[in-house]
């Protein structure tokens, strides 16, 4: 039996109902349960949800009164759980807040947990004991990758290239963000930068050094001078972010003198084809830049990460010096068929998405991941 946590939407629910299909059913809570009645560890788990919440607080009455919420939340989760010890607790997303808490009551209580969340390719969706995006359960050695593939073409040939097949730009929900197509950026020498929800939790989480979107946009103004002669940054803030980023991007252009430049309009991928290169935080546009063969750098935390598959800034000193050999970027072929083909192969599971059924997971993977939560709970 899986016990989910209701996500609100019919791609959310859909997705979570069939992943309980494969083991026999749902319990569906439609809040989080509460209590009053504190643990041991209860203080440093609300702490570190509170931390990461996605919307903070404002004031000290608001601050106590989300802490309270939380705390009461953790409590009450660990509860239900250790009353429903058989069980598999299922959560979209996960890592933050009070669904942060949901789960962390699972695992203190010794119940086995699966994150669901958005892939980075039509078609999939994440599913991972450990948790989604930098969390998930991917091994971070390159060598983990190569050593799948040897002896296998079909792990390392371009059959991997067929996730792109069907990738469109996000459609903009703001009118000063667009995706117009046939713009002629030919012979430009520049670096894109596909700007990331602000408050979204890969950059409240896993931003690291550079820690938030407008830093790494004063960031990339300092660094923007190591760029080789005629070669510039462009800009695009992304289509689903519900505050302008315009005065931060004000401020960078004029620090940069000229290597910065704001293009909102141009379709992001079209963008990203002209390229010579992509830089992001840890957004899934740096992943899918592998479609195009681009180099691409990245300044935060990200389970595409790992140095051959990308160019890792880990500081502002790394980023200069990787602006700085712009034109000599790189990336090694062969891991990034290995790494892409265990993406598609063995990661992120297939979903059809029914008009009626919303979208459904592929049985037997939903079974395969549940026994792996199963077993990670277990160690």
């Amino acid at each position: 039996m899986i016990t989910y946590l209701k996500g609100y939407a019919k791609k959310k629910d859909s997705f979570m109902s069939s992943v309980a299909e494969a083991d026999g059913g749902a319990q569906v809570l439609w809040t989080i349960p509460m209590s009053l009645r504190d643990f041991p560890e209860t203080r440093a788990r609300v702490d570190a949800a509170l931390a990461v919440a996605k919307r903070q607080p404002r004031g000290p009455i608001g601050r106590a009164l989300k802490r309270l919420l939380i705390r009461l939340q953790y409590n009450g989760s660990r509860r239900y759980f250790t009353r429903h010890r058989e069980t598999v607790a299922l959560c979209w997303n996960g890592i933050t807040g009070s669904r942060r808490v949901f789960m962390e009551g699972a695992k203190d209580a010794g119940v086995p947990t699966l994150y669901a969340e958005l892939a980075p390719f039509p078609g999939r969706m994440q599913l991972d004991h450990s948790g989604v995006n930098a969390l998930g359960s991917l091994p971070c050695d390159p060598r983990f990758y190569t050593s799948w593939a040897a002896g296998r073409a079909d792990r390392q040939d371009d059959g991997w290239r067929h996730l792109g097949a069907n990738l469109t730009a996000r459609a903009s929900k703001r009118a000063d963000v667009g995706q117009a197509a046939g713009v002629d950026l030919a012979g430009e020498k520049f670096l894109f930068v596909p700007l990331q929800v602000p408050n979204d939790s890969q950059i409240t989480l896993f931003s690291g050094w550079v820690g938030s979107v407008p830093n790494m946009l004063a960031e990339l103004a300092k660094a923007a001078s190591s760029l080789p002669e005629g070669w510039h940054i462009r800009v695009k803030e992304h289509p689903s972010a519900k505050t302008s980023l315009a005065w931060p991007l004000a401020r960078a252009v004029e620090a940069a003198k000229g290597r910065i430049v704001v293009d909102n309009q141009t379709d992001t991928f079209e963008q990203v084809r002209a390229s010579r290169g992509v830089i992001t935080i840890n957004s899934s546009v740096g992943l899918q830049a592998f479609f195009y063969d681009k180099p691409v750098i990245v300044l935060g935390q990200a389970f595409f990460a790992l140095p051959g598959l990308v160019r890792v800034a880990g500081n502002a000193e790394a980023l200069s010096g990787a602006l700085y050999q712009a034109e000599s970027l790189s990336f090694d072929p062969e891991l990034r068929a290995a790494f892409m083909s265990y993406l598609d192969q063995a990661h992120f599971p297939h979903v059809s998405d029914d008009p009626i059924a919303g979208v459904v997971i592929d049985q037997k993977a939903a079974q395969a991941r549940i026994e792996a939560a199963r077993a990670a709970a277990r160690r």
